[in-house]
C-alpha cells in the first residue's frame, strides 16, 4: 500500500531561503495526547464526500473551539497518514482524494510534474514572444513554473524530486507520473544535454542514480514510480526522421508543436520562420512514428480578426494534415518584453478586448472535434504583465458560462471526462470515431456514458498503404498512439472500488483496437509505449523491439 509520505527528498543542491520558508509552513503538527480528537477531526471532514469548502470550514472552527489548530488539507493528510501508522485508523484511499489540495492535478489519471531546461539560445524571431534573459525563451520569470525552476537552479533532478514531493504533501499519487518538459525549442539544446537532463529526471522519480539513461529507465519501468509519459516542445521545422527516432531513445511520447496559425500572411507578420506546409509535413511524420500531437495555436496575431480567427480555428480540423489529438489555445498577450509591444507602440497592432477574446473562444470550444482535448485556454502568465487587451486569467470559464448561455456545448474530451465519478462496466458503452488525416486513418475509440461523458479512449492509427514511414522498423504494422483512462490517479497495484482507471478499460480497448487491426489487414501492431507502461503491454502480449523503440505485437 503506498503511503502519501514514503518520499524522502534529498536535494542536490541547496535551497533558497523562500524555499526554506514555504517548507516551514508546513510542519508537522503534534498529536500526543489528543488522538482522539484528531480522529474525530478526520471522520467528520470525510463524512461527506465530496467534501464542500464550506463543510471543511465549519469542521475546523468546531474542532478549533475544542483546543485543536485550524489545519490546512497537507496538514490534516500528514496527520491523517500518522494516525494510520499507529494503527489508530484504518487507511482509506478516498480520503486522500477528498484533501488534495488543487485535485484537477490528478484527476485526469496521472501526475504531471512540470520542469524547465535552462536558458539557452531560441531559434527562433516570432515577434510575440517574451524575451526574459532568466528563462528559456518565451516564458517569463514570475510564471509558477518558472518560479519553481529558478528556484531549483533550473536543476532536472532537483526540480523533479521536489515537484513530487510537493504533490505528495497534498495528497496526489506520485505513482504514475507524466513527465512535461518545458522551455521553448527542446530541439535547438544539444544532445548531450537533452539526455544528461532527462536522465537526472528519471534518477529523481527512481530514487537511485543510474549509470546511463537507458539504465534509469530500466530501473523506472519497475519501480515505484513509473513515468507514464515524457512530453517535449519543439518547432516543426525542427521535425525530421533522425530527430523523431532520438526522442524515441529519450523516451518521449508526446510532442508539442506551436501551429500558431493556418495562414502563411499571418506566420510571415509574426516573423514565426516557417509556413503551413512546415506544419503539416512535421504533423505527418510524428503522427506515422505514433507519436502524440498536442499543438498551440494563437487567436489575436499581428494581422488577426476575430472573424478571421474563427476561420483559421476551424482549418485546423478541415485540413486532414494537422487535425491534432491536443490543443492549448493561447490568446496573444501583450508584454512590454516581446518585439510585438513596438508594433502596438506604433499603432500597428491592436489587442482583442475581453469580450472579443471571450467569443473567439466560445465559437471555438463549439466547433471542436471529440477526439481532441484542449488542454489550455490561456497561457499562466501573471496577468500584471498584461499592457493592455484581456487580463481575466479564467478564460475557460468565461467562455463555458457564455456557451451554456447560447445553448451550445463543448465537445472536447476535458469537458468530458467522468472526472471523479464512481463506475462499472454496465455504465459504459463503446463508441468509435473515425477520421482520415493526410497518411491514416485514425480510429478514436471511447467508453463513455449514456450522456457522453468519457472514461476512457485508445488512438488507433492505420498507416496509408503507400505512406513513406520515418521510422522504417514500423512497416507493415498498426499503431496504437495512446491509450488512457480517466478518473483520480490511483496507486499501482491497488485495487478498484468503482475509478474508471481499474475496471479493465484499457485492456478492453487495446484488445479492441488489435481486432480492428487485424481486420484491415495488419499482421503486426506498435504501442508508443512510455518507460513506465511497458510491463503494463507486456501483460497484454507485447514485446519490446530489439532497437527498444516500440512495444510490438503479432496479430
Amino acid at each position: 500500500m503506498s503511503s502519501i509520505r514514503d518520499f524522502e527528498y534529498t536535494p542536490v543542491i541547496e535551497r533558497d531561503e523562500y524555499d526554506a520558508a514555504w517548507q516551514a509552513k508546513r510542519e508537522s503538527v503534534p498529536i500526543d495526547g489528543r488522538e482522539p480528537l484528531f480522529i474525530a477531526l478526520v471522520q467528520q471532514l470525510t463524512a461527506k464526500r465530496p467534501l464542500p469548502p464550506r463543510h471543511y470550514n465549519q469542521t475546523m472552527r468546531h474542532f478549533a473551539g475544542q483546543g485543536l489548530p485550524y489545519l490546512s488539507k497537507t496538514q490534516v493528510l500528514d496527520v491523517y497518514q500518522r494516525l494510520c501508522d499507529q494503527g489508530l485508523m484504518a487507511f482509506d484511499p478516498d480520503v486522500r482524494v477528498l484533501l488534495q489540495t488543487k485535485p484537477v492535478r490528478s484527476q485526469a489519471g496521472v501526475t504531471v510534474v512540470t520542469v524547465l531546461t535552462k536558458p539557452y539560445p531560441c531559434p527562433g524571431e516570432c515577434i510575440f514572444c517574451p524575451t526574459d534573459a532568466r528563462m528559456p525563451k518565451s516564458y517569463l520569470h514570475d510564471e509558477p513554473g518558472a518560479q519553481r525552476a529558478e528556484r531549483y537552479q533550473f536543476d532536472p533532478y532537483a526540480q523533479t524530486a521536489g515537484r513530487i514531493h510537493a504533490l505528495a504533501q497534498i495528497g496526489h499519487p506520485v505513482d504514475k507520473i507524466e513527465l512535461l518538459i518545458l522551455g521553448g525549442t527542446f530541439s535547438s539544446y544539444r544532445r548531450n544535454y537533452q539526455e544528461w537532463f532527462i536522465k537526472r529526471c528519471f534518477d529523481a522519480m527512481n530514487g537511485a542514480e543510474a549509470a546511463t539513461l537507458k539504465e534509469a529507465q530500466e530501473i523506472n519501468a519497475a519501480g515505484q514510480r513509473r513515468n507514464v509519459g515524457l512530453v517535449v516542445e519543439t518547432r516543426q521545422d525542427h521535425i525530421n526522421a533522425e530527430e523523431l527516432r532520438w526522442f524515441r531513445k529519450l523516451g518521449v511520447t508526446k510532442v508539442q508543436v506551436g501551429i500558431q496559425s493556418m495562414d502563411d500572411r499571418i506566420l510571415a507578420l509574426n516573423k514565426r520562420g516557417h509556413d503551413v506546409q512546415a506544419t503539416r509535413y512535421a504533423f505527418r511524420l510524428l503522427r506515422l512514428a505514433g507519436y502524440k500531437i498536442h499543438g498551440h495555436w494563437m487567436p489575436n496575431l499581428l494581422g488577426a480578426t476575430p472573424k478571421g480567427d474563427v476561420e483559421d480555428y476551424g482549418r485546423l480540423w478541415s485540413d486532414p494534415a494537422i487535425r491534432p489529438d491536443e490543443l492549448k489555445i493561447y490568446p496573444c498577450m501583450l508584454l512590454e518584453n516581446a518585439e510585438m509591444y513596438d508594433y502596438w507602440q506604433r499603432g500597428e497592432y491592436r489587442p482583442y478586448t475581453e469580450t472579443e477574446v471571450r467569443d473567439v473562444l466560445v465559437e471555438c470550444k463549439a466547433q471542436t472535434p471529440p477526439y481532441v482535448r484542449l488542454t489550455r485556454i490561456i497561457r499562466d502568465i501573471p496577468t500584471t504583465n498584461v499592457v493592455e487587451g484581456n487580463k481575466k486569467a479564467n478564460l475557460r470559464q468565461m467562455a463555458q458560462q457564455e456557451l451554456a448561455r447560447r445553448g451550445l456545448k463543448c465537445q472536447c474530451i476535458r469537458c468530458r471526462e467522468v472526472r471523479r465519478e464512481k463506475l462499472t462496466i454496465n455504465n459504459l458503452q463503446l463508441t468509435i470515431n473515425n477520421y482520415d488525416t493526410d497518411a491514416t486513418t485514425e480510429h478514436f475509440l471511447q467508453f463513455v456514458t449514456d450522456d457522453d461523458r468519457i472514461a476512457g479512449f485508445l488512438r488507433l492509427s492505420l498507416p496509408a498503404p503507400r505512406s513513406p514511414l520515418p521510422i522504417l522498423e514500423l512497416a507493415g504494422h498498426a499503431m496504437i498512439r495512446e491509450v488512457h483512462v480517466y478518473g483520480p490517479a490511483l496507486p499501482i497495484g491497488n485495487e478498484s472500488e468503482g475509478e474508471a482507471q481499474h475496471i479493465g478499460l484499457g485492456t478492453q480497448l487495446v484488445h479492441k483496437a488489435k481486432a480492428m487491426a487485424r481486420q484491415a489487414g495488419f499482421a503486426k501492431i506498435a504501442v508508443i509505449s512510455a518507460v513506465g507502461t511497458r510491463n503494463y503491454y507486456r501483460k497484454l502480449g507485447f514485446e519490446l523491439g530489439v532497437d527498444g523503440l516500440y512495444m510490438t505485437a503479432v496479430l
